[in-house]
């Protein structure tokens, strides 16, 4: 479908400014399916309509039209009150916003709404670009958790970003979800005490996640000065803890810390299992193959996928 005359779009334009709700969707509900680029002022406009139902269908519309030019209008409603319009608004300037924008969204996360900073630090992370270090670190001391979590996240997509004091820091926050973040962050950092923060949230963090996240940034440092923390993780009470220590040992078998993880094949966890068995595969022993064949027959068929695979491996020549 498309426009033919400009009195049929002018028909659709006057129609949003009607008193009648009804009336208002309709027009802007054709104007999404014209699609039609001359129908953005309008659409714009109608993202100021007092009708929830309206605003959705007019960002929905902006969203598939795709012209940057609607960025603008589109920022104002992650102010909404309605979460469904923020999110719908997130996702259209996920696409539409470029490093063009980047001085339009510092600014915008000076205005005091937290929807709006929350939702402009989510964007951040498309375009990369490190000059908005500054801002994101503002957030760190945030009197609301979620933005320090957003913030600390945004952080680990900022390009050339590898030593930042602050985000260790948040390895002592009271919130879990801060803690959780910033942990996950700490992977791609690579600050002198990194490597210690994260080995000591791995067995000593009261949350779980904070723990299994530890581990997953361990195994993207793989510092053998983490190994003596990360045995001690293989006996954590929540088997996604153990399962993502072992990967650690996918990077940095070293041999004194074999026995820790051949019992980890004895888990009750097939993933823990799993994850054993190609840990072990880096090793290059006897023993190590010698407790693989012992489970051959383990009772979940991808254990013994990759159990087989890790014998191959350990007996293919050298």
């Amino acid at each position: 479908m498309s426009i033919n005359t400009d009195s049929e779009l002018k028909q659709w334009l006057e129609m949003l400014q009607s008193i009648d709700v009804n009336e208002r969707l309709v027009a802007v509900k054709t104007l999404q399916h014209l699609g039609e680029e001359e129908a953005i002022d309008g659409l714009i406009i109608a993202l100021d309509d007092e009708n929830a139902a309206v605003k959705k269908i007019a960002v929905s519309a902006l969203w598939e039209i795709a012209n940057p030019v609607a960025v603008p209008a589109l920022l104002k409603c992650l102010t909404s009150t309605d979460a469904e319009i923020r999110s719908e608004a997130l996702s259209a300037l996920g696409e539409l916003i470029s490093n063009e924008h980047l001085l339009l969204l510092l600014d915008a996360l000076q205005q005091e709404d937290v929807n709006l900073q929350l939702n402009i630090l989510i964007i951040l992370r498309k375009i990369h670009d490190a000059q908005s270090l500054p801002a994101v670190l503002s957030f760190f001391n945030s009197n609301h958790p979620q933005l320090r979590e957003a913030a600390v996240t945004t952080l680990s997509y900022l390009n050339q970003v590898k030593i930042c004091p602050p985000a260790l820091q948040l390895m002592a926050d009271s919130d879990d979800n801060v803690r959780r973040a910033a942990t996950l962050t700490l992977g791609h950092l690579a600050d002198e005490k990194v490597v210690d923060l994260l080995s000591k949230a791995l067995i000593n963090d009261i949350d779980w996640q904070v723990r299994r996240n530890a581990a997953k940034s361990l195994a993207i440092h793989a510092d053998p000065k983490a190994l003596p923390s990360v045995a001690i993780a293989l006996k954590d009470e929540h088997w996604q803890v153990q399962k993502f220590a072992l990967q650690v040992f996918h990077k940095i078998p070293n041999i004194k810390y074999l026995p820790n993880v051949i019992e980890a094949l004895a888990s009750e966890y097939s993933d823990v299992r799993k994850e054993a068995a190609i840990a072990l595969s880096h090793f290059n022993s006897p023993d190590a193959l010698n407790a693989l064949q012992q489970i051959l027959d383990d009772p979940d068929r991808e254990v013994c996928i990759y159990v087989e695979r890790a014998i191959k491996k350990i007996q293919a020549p050298k």
